[in-house]
Parts: C-alpha cells; sequence; structure tokens
C-alpha cells in the first residue's frame, strides 16, 4: 500500500482537521472582504454564493461516491480536497474571484462523502458509530482554535498573513494525503480495474434520489435528513456575520464564541454519542438531537442580546450528535461496496441544503430588511445598539432572527418524520456481495440480489 502504515480512522482524521482548519483560519478576513465585496444586501449574496456551491454539491456528491466505490478512496480525497481549498489564495489577490472560485468549487466539496466511506471501509459495524463520531467532532475541534488564531493574527498582522497561512495549511493538507494516506478500499471490493464504467443512474443524483424513494426506510431517513439540514446549512453560511453584524459581537467574541461550542461539541460528538448510542439506542439518539436542535434555533430566532447567543451555542452543541447518529445508522444497513453510494447520497441531500439553506437564509433576512452597516461603525457601536437594522420600526427588531425560527419549524417536521425510522427490524444484509471473492464477481451478480439493475434498495427490512 501506498501510505504510512494500514488505513486508519487518524488518517481520515487528520484530512478533515487540516482543511476545515484551514478554513477557520479565514473566518475574520471572509466577513471582511464579503463586505467589502457586496455592501449592499451582503446576506443575500452570501447565500447565493454559498447556493451554488451547494447546488453543485449536489449534483456531483452521486458521481464521487460511486466513482470512489470502483476507483478507491485516496485519489478521490486528493480531489475533493484540491478543489474545496483551491479558493483560498485568491482572497487576497481577486475577491472576486475568489467567491466565483468558491462557488465552481461545490463539485468536488463532498469530502465528508469519501471521508465517511473510508471510514466504513476499515471499520467493523460496532465501531462505526464512534468512528463517525470522531470524524464529526474533529471536524468542530478544526473549528476550536483556527477563528481565534485566524482573528489574532489579522488584528496584530494583517488579513495577507492569515490568507498565505490557510493556503500553507490546505497545502500540507494535500502532501499528507499524497505521501502518508493509504488506500482503504481493498481490491477484491472493486470492479475489474480502473476502467470499470460507471453508469448514468450512478452519476444521476435525481436517480439516487429516485433509488431511495423505492425504500421506504431510506426515504423516511433522508427526508430527515433534509428538513433538519437545511437550517443548519442556511446558519452555518450566515451566523458569524448574524454575530458580528446584528448582535454587535466583535472578531474576537466571534471567534472565543466558535471555540466555546466547538469544545462543548467535540465532548457531545466523543463522551455523549457514544453514551446515548449505548444507552437509549440509534434512534432515540436521532430524536434527542433533533429536540436540542429546534430549541437551539428558537433561541436563536428569539435571542437578542449577546447572553442568549452564548446559552443557545451550549444547546446547538448538544444538537451536533444527530448527523453521526444518523450516518451511522445508514452505513449499518448498507452493502460493504455501497457505502460510496450510500454515503455519497446522504452527502447529495446534505449538499442540496447547502444550496437551498443559504439561499433561503439570505432572502428572508433580506424580506426582513436585516442589512449591514460598515464594519468600523458596528464596532464603535458595540452591544449597546441594533445597527442592523434598516428601519428600526419594522419587525425585524421584533423578531431578530427570522430564519432561525423558520428553522426550527424545519426541524420541528424532522422530528416527526424521524418518529417513523424503524430501529430494530434493519440489518446488514447478508446478500452475495459479502461472498465474492473477487471484484468481477461483485460486479456481475451485483443486480441480481435486487431483482432488477437500480431497483435494489441500499437499505432492506430484515423480516423481508
Amino acid at each position: 500500500r501506498q501510505g504510512i502504515g494500514e488505513p486508519s480512522v487518524y488518517h481520515a482524521v487528520v484530512v478533515i482537521f487540516l482543511e476545515f482548519f484551514a478554513w477557520g483560519l479565514l473566518t475574520t478576513p471572509m466577513l471582511t472582504v464579503l463586505h467589502q465585496t457586496f455592501p449592499q444586501h451582503t446576506f443575500l449574496m452570501n447565500g447565493l454564493i454559498h447556493g451554488v456551491k451547494g447546488l453543485l454539491s449536489f449534483l456531483s456528491a452521486p458521481l464521487i461516491g460511486a466513482l470512489s466505490d470502483v476507483w478507491g478512496r485516496k485519489s478521490f480525497l486528493l480531489l475533493t480536497v484540491f478543489f474545496t481549498c483551491a479558493p483560498i489564495p485568491l482572497m487576497k489577490i481577486s475577491p472576486w474571484w475568489y467567491f466565483a472560485v468558491i462557488s465552481m468549487s461545490g463539485v468536488f466539496a463532498v469530502t465528508f462523502s469519501v471521508i465517511f466511506a473510508y471510514v466504513a471501509d476499515i471499520t467493523q459495524e460496532h465501531e462505526r458509530s464512534t468512528a463517525y463520531g470522531l470524524v464529526s467532532a474533529t471536524f468542530a475541534a478544526s473549528l476550536v482554535t483556527s477563528p481565534a488564531i485566524g482573528a489574532y493574527l489579522s488584528q496584530a498582522y494583517g488579513d495577507t498573513l492569515v490568507v498565505v497561512l490557510a493556503s500553507g495549511v490546505a497545502l500540507l493538507d494535500i502532501a499528507f494525503i499524497l505521501l502518508a494516506v493509504p488506500e482503504s478500499l481493498p481490491e477484491e471490493m472493486r470492479p475489474v480495474s480502473w476502467g470499470a464504467p460507471i453508469s448514468w443512474e450512478q452519476a444521476d443524483p435525481f436517480a439516487s434520489l429516485r433509488k431511495v424513494g423505492q425504500d421506504s426506510t431510506v426515504l423516511l431517513i433522508c427526508i430527515t435528513v433534509f428538513l433538519s439540514y437545511l437550517p443548519e446549512a442556511g446558519q452555518y453560511s450566515s451566523f458569524f456575520l448574524y454575530l458580528r453584524q446584528v448582535i454587535g459581537f466583535s472578531s474576537e467574541t466571534v471567534a472565543a464564541f466558535i471555540g466555546v461550542v466547538g469544545i462543548l461539541s467535540i465532548l457531545a460528538q466523543t463522551v455523549v454519542l457514544g453514551i446515548l448510542m449505548r444507552s437509549i439506542g440509534n434512534k432515540n439518539t436521532i430524536l434527542l438531537g433533533l429536540g436540542f436542535q429546534i430549541l437551539q434555533l428558537a433561541w436563536y430566532g428569539f435571542g437578542s442580546q449577546p447572553w442568549m447567543m452564548w446559552a443557545a451555542g451550549a444547546v446547538a452543541a448538544m444538537s451536533s450528535i444527530t448527523f453521526p447518529a444518523i450516518s451511522a445508522m445508514v452505513s449499518r444497513n448498507a452493502d460493504p461496496d455501497q457505502q460510496g453510494v450510500v454515503q455519497g447520497m446522504i452527502t447529495g441531500i446534505r449538499g442540496l441544503c447547502n444550496g437551498l439553506g443559504p439561499a433561503l437564509y439570505g432572502f428572508v433576512f433580506y424580506l426582513f430588511h436585516v442589512e449591514l452597516n460598515e464594519m468600523a461603525e458596528v464596532e464603535t457601536l458595540g452591544k449597546a445598539s441594533k445597527p442592523n437594522m434598516a428601519n428600526p420600526t419594522d419587525e425585524s427588531s421584533i423578531i431578530p432572527g427570522p430564519p432561525f425560527l423558520f428553522g426550527a419549524c424545519s426541524v420541528l417536521l424532522s422530528l416527526l418524520v424521524a418518529l417513523f425510522i424503524p430501529e430494530h427490524n434493519l440489518a446488514l444484509r447478508s446478500g452475495s456481495h459479502k461472498k465474492h471473492s473477487n471484484g468481477a464477481q461483485a460486479h456481475t451478480h451485483s443486480p441480481q440480489a435486487g431483482g432488477s439493475d437500480g431497483k435494489e434498495p441500499l437499505l432492506e427490512d430484515s423480516s423481508v
């Protein structure tokens, strides 16, 4: 194997940490560049940029997941990390090109899809929920210190140094994948060779969703993911900007907020997640996470004081257990050679949310006239006033965060759908996939297990 040692979860953890650490460094400079580039309707333009990126991610995720099932994970880890980090150096070179490349990078911005498939290749079923929790916690950990470091360096030495440092971390990630990450997909799991054909159905995200619709359990899980991640995606794209401009947080306070919530999220996704999965089960853990998310979004929506944001942030950390629990449930019930397709499908739904969520949040902010004043003006006014309101007499002064209330309603629907997800009657299928001695046999016989090509459910009720 190329790389250092045997493939392990720690390889995946380092890849995720470095990628999002690089982007975390840019939190403060990106808010400045965004407002300088789009001084009018900043929330709306922010939503549209992230919206295009998310929609492209949705369209490409199933294809990349299916290709990684055939050609291996390492090459696609390299591809997704490279293109996801490609916009970083452009921030200081040309802001317009920076935002344009961010939008276009969505085609390959599906690192989590490949990472979860990588982890599934090298872990047993009973280990998978813990491993997914570790990966998600690493994502949170990368955002604990990097925004604070970026804010300090930006204030002390300027944004240019921060962009150079972030570019260096991204290059380090690429070098780590090239030199240290071994391939996780065994040869016998791959169809024939690199020349194995990929059907249009595998590349078509809508065909993947239609296939999901044939399995009622997967359909319920996917609806749950869509309704719960839609507000999360919108919140993630605009929340730091919201804290800075609407609540009146300074850049240092925003960095501290990210750090505290990140630390709590790490604890939630490692210690708390493991305890909950063992004590109350997979499904009840998902329901509990959704309940915390509803409370968090409602608090953000009505909260107008800094202390309210801090309290809601603590609740947000507990809501972070939802997606690792969902990923574990899906992966536990998928065939070994279908892990990339399944995780690509879920990541594709998240990608669709990454497109619709930011655009929706930006549009709702625009409808409620939540606009920005000059950055310096916000810094001098501080927390005592609300410089964001274009018209202090309109309804936005009564409901500071209207998009968050919409998000709370969406997650409530998600919770109701999740109640119908079966937990105890799902089992890993023992069909012909696991018994093939080589990739050619797997490729030949896999359609027979489902009765017809393209109609085999990814998850199956054990009672059938």
